[in-house]
């Protein structure tokens, strides 16, 4: 019977196996392409090189669809659409002959390259957005059931796996748990209570109990700050040669108390964008307004300060882009983008968001928040306010709160022009007078105007300013005497109340000076002009002088923000030609990218903040990705997109875009927006606990661990690196917030030929806190942070791509600073773990691990101890430097331990997660 059967049985199969070979190119003919995944890693590759946004050979750019079925340089459109035989480019593509077939003079095609392009145009050529251009909607789970899966994260890594051919890897021991979570949720090791809480726990929700815990942390906010002052470029100093100071580290204490309270990331977002604008915006929001602020000042002579304010203006813009969309924007300042769908104007509409804060690229950084340091001038701030808002108009007392809190609106005399006998410092400080001075301040508004404030220096008696409307010889608004100060001053004149734009002359005469004299002899900073103070009651008087004490105090930290021109002073945006800004051409005004297919919000304003409110609308693709992205990035080593600066067609495909879908949309909705519970569900998923280490098969499978078939194992951050030394040797201050402070570092390495600025090692507490408060100049980073891979902080830094090399290791062994906790280090493993030996090891592996020492290691650093105490035995000199100078104790025993110590912080278990 079986016999009989197999014929049949022989010939079915043979006629399926031939139905198949027809059927299946059949199917495949008729499949619809796939523009993005298909079409346009081709055209990338292949074509958009000589086709695109820099270039358009032949009048042929493969950029938009509107340009690629437009007619060509030859006359005729090189794609027809349904009709691939007679569209140029696939003739081209298929010609033998060299000067005609393309790609030109590169490799040619392949078939299956060739057979899509020919099924798409045949199908109507129709392109497609990028996935990540796309609404980002809420993607289910896959159905999958495991023991291991514990939440929704797991069940889209579990699928992956499963089509992969790899099995999960179990969770990890409490030790290993506990260590990872607290470097990646805080940064740095938990305290004794907390980890002994953990494990020494039974319950089934000792786990998430910790999770709770390192999230309530004030070390939480610090950590994730660290995270965010690569993306702000947050440096101490203003860069370029001269790389002067900078006192802007109040936005880092802002960063840290908004992560602390969670603050949701569309308000997050909001305040760094936009703060200012905000209604009756507090002191904090001006302040996060400093993401904008920490772009690069040159304080060079001889500069151009409208050059460089519209370099940091640009800065500004690609660093919004890359920051919070992932996006490589800043090649579109040159020309269209190459490769994804933004063009060259696009750029200068976008940048007219950011070309209107007052800030001019001039050495003194306005404009300045001025925070009060003590209550009495807060009250009498308030009270000043209340006075003037129950005697004055609401507009004026918007004016006046503006101009206490920032000198703004005032006018930088930099801008003057009509100079004569007078020039401008360093052509970017302040205005210089010589005798029988003039300059002209251009269009001011007048309106309401009763009293000029300004800024200035003199160093001669006898001068007399003049205050001019409309021309040189217009009418006075006053005349003050000019008499030596020997520091800035603050000088307020009143005049009768003024209405409308006017153009102001300041002329200087002094006729104890030569009428014609090389000096100069009054200097101007700035100079604002405000209604009076309300004369409306006998108590005037007093309120004035209140102003005037306000606005004179030093008793102030001041932190450069942003803050928009009044409608007088506002800017034009231009297009630049080839990103040229002497190619200034067409004027433009504020517009968001049409390719990401949704407008600015109805009723927003065209402003900076109008821009916050579209960029945190739900419909905008690539906010929330970004972040969850980056996220997972700092908790896994590798982002689900690798290219954290360029979620574009050119950045590297997501390996899991559903889950990346999943985590940004609940994200948005059912996180509200918290990074708190968004890093929660991650890191309470079996994805995240899983054991780090790596079997052979996933070593010849997935050596990167692309597809989480274990635990994430890489090297800490430079900052987490010094923490954890400063934590295990017990020396970590405990101090939060202020002004950046100065570790141990070796003279010479700050060369500041400009102010002769000098590294002075802080002392005391200050001299072992946190890596994220170590004073940062960006043309000097802290040489040990820089070694592993921190970040100059000149541009904005998405990620740091880590490192491996030598200079590595002769820091954590060999530095001063590493030496110095070193050295504690060994005094705490004496104190805490008895006057044995073996129990000191013990005690100190249990520090730095949280593991117990198991027997063969502890062997190694006996014998490491027994080889440096015989060598310190004999060598009285070398013990002392170990033991940190020659003032010190010849101590072998302790500087043998000293050396142990020094091992075990360098152990590939403490360097690595």
């Amino acid at each position: 019977m079986k016999r009989l059967l197999r014929p049949g049985i022989s010939t079915i199969v043979v006629v399926l196996s031939a139905a198949m070979l027809v059927l299946v190119p059949l199917v495949r003919q008729n499949r619809k392409v796939d523009f993005s995944a298909e079409i346009k890693p081709i055209l990338n590759k292949k074509c958009i090189s000589c086709h695109g946004g820099v270039k358009a050979q032949g009048g042929f750019s493969v950029l938009f669809r509107e340009e690629a079925l437009a007619v060509t340089g030859s006359g005729r459109p090189a794609i027809i659409p349904g009709d691939p035989e007679n569209s140029e480019m696939v003739k081209r593509i298929l010609s033998d002959d060299p000067e005609e077939r393309m790609p030109y003079r590169h490799e040619p095609l392949s078939e299956d390259e060739i057979g899509i392009i020919k099924r798409w145009i045949r199908q109507g050529a129709e392109w497609g957005d990028h996935w990540a251009y796309l609404p980002v909607k809420e993607t289910p789970a896959p159905r999958m059931s495991s023991n291991w899966i514990k939440s929704d994260i797991d069940r889209f890594v579990y699928a992956k796996l499963k089509k992969e051919q790899l099995t999960p890897s179990p969770e990890a021991d409490k030790f290993t748990l506990l260590r990872r979570v607290s470097l990646d949720l805080t940064g740095m090791y938990p305290g004794n209570t907390i980890a002994r809480k953990f494990l020494e726990s039974n319950d089934e929700h000792a786990y998430e109990a910790l999770v709770d815990s390192l999230l309530a942390s004030g070390r939480f906010g610090e950590k994730w700050a660290g995270m965010w002052l690569d993306l702000s470029r947050y440096a101490d100093t203003k860069g370029y040669e001269s790389d002067g100071g900078r006192q802007i580290w109040r936005y880092r204490d802002w960063l840290i108390k908004a992560f602390n309270d969670d603050m949701p990331y569309d308000e997050f977002i909001t305040g760094q964008i936009a703060g200012d604008l905000l209604p009756a915006a507090t002191d904090e929001q001006y302040i996060a307004t400093a993401f904008s602020r920490n772009t690069m000042t040159n304080d060079e002579g001889g500069t151009d300060n409208e050059e460089f304010r519209i370099a940091a203006v640009m800065d500004r813009v690609n660093t919004t882009w890359e920051a919070l969309m992932s996006t490589t924007f800043a090649c579109v300042q040159c020309h269209s983008h190459p490769y994804d769908p933004f063009r060259h104007e696009e750029y200068y509409r976008f940048m007219a968001f950011f070309n209107n804060p007052r800030d001019e690229d001039i050495p003194a950084d306005y404009p300045l928040l001025r925070e009060f340091r003590n209550d009495t001038l807060k009250q009498h701030f308030a009270e000043l306010m209340t006075w003037i808002r129950q005697h004055g108009s609401e507009q004026e007392a918007r004016k006046f709160d503006s101009f206490v809190r920032t000198w703004q609106p005032s006018v930088n005399m930099v801008s003057a022009d009509s100079l004569e006998n007078a020039l401008v410092i360093n052509k970017n400080v302040a205005l210089a007078f010589s005798n029988h001075a003039r300059a002209r301040l251009k269009n001011v508004d007048m309106e309401n105007a009763g009293q000029m404030v300004w800024n200035y220096f003199s160093n001669t008696k006898n001068g007399t300013l003049k205050i001019r409307m409309d021309s040189p010889d217009g009418p006075v608004l006053a005349s003050v005497a000019i008499q030596p100060v020997n520091k800035w001053r603050k000088e307020f004149i009143g005049f009768p109340r003024q209405e409308g734009i006017h153009d102001i002359y300041l002329t200087y005469d002094n006729p104890s000076l030569p009428a014609k004299s090389d000096g100069f002899y009054l200097t101007f900073d700035w100079v604002g002009f405000l209604p009076a103070v309300p004369e409306a009651t006998a108590e005037a008087g007093n309120y004035r002088k209140m102003f005037q004490d306000l606005v004179t105090t030093n008793d102030v930290t001041t932190t450069p923000v942003m803050m928009e021109n009044p409608g007088w002073m506002k800017r034009k945006t231009q297009v630049f030609d080839r990103g040229n800004r002497l190619l200034a051409s067409k004027t433009v005004e504020p517009a968001v990218p049409r390719s990401l297919s949704f407008p600015m919000p109805e009723g927003t304003p065209a402003n900076r903040l109008g821009l916050a409110r579209w960029l945190t609308d739900k419909r905008n693709p690539l906010v929330s990705r970004t972040m969850a992205n980056r996220m997972w990035e700092q908790l896994f080593g590798t982002g689900i997109v690798e290219t954290l600066e360029d979620m574009g067609t050119q950045g590297m495909a997501p390996t899991h875009r559903e889950l990346l879908d999943h985590l940004s949309w609940r994200f948005m909705n059912d996180f509200k927006w918290s990074t708190k519970a968004l890093l929660k569900a991650m890191v309470m998923s079996a994805t995240y606990r899983q054991d780090p280490r790596i079997s052979n098969e996933l070593a010849e499978k997935d050596p990167s661990n692309k597809w989480y078939a274990r635990g994430p194992r890489l090297r800490l951050s430079a900052e987490q690196i010094r923490d954890q030394a400063l934590s295990i040797s017990g020396l970590m201050s405990d101090k939060m917030y202020g002004p950046s402070v100065m570790p141990w570092q070796p003279p010479g390495i700050w060369l500041s030929p400009y102010n002769r600025a000098d590294w002075k090692n802080s002392s005391g507490e200050d001299q072992y806190r946190r890596a994220l408060y170590t004073y940062w100049k960006r043309t000097a980073p802290y040489p040990s942070m820089l070694t592993f891979d921190g970040m100059p902080r000149v541009l904005c830094a998405a990620r740091r791509i880590r490192t491996n090399t030598p200079l590595q290791a002769l820091v954590t062994l060999n530095d001063s600073a590493y030496l110095d906790m070193a050295r504690h280090f060994a005094a705490r493993m004496k104190e805490e773990g008895g006057p044995d030996l073996t129990g000191q090891l013990k005690k100190g592996y249990a520090i730095a691990t949280y593991r117990p020492l198991q027997e063969n290691k502890l062997k190694v650093f006996e014998a490491l101890y027994r080889k440096a105490y015989a060598e310190f035995s004999r060598d009285t000199l070398r013990t002392k430097q170990m033991l940190g100078g020659p003032d010190k104790p010849s101590d072998a025993r302790s500087a043998a331990l000293v050396v142990v110590a020094n091992a075990m912080m360098n152990l590939d278990e403490l360097i690595m997660k």
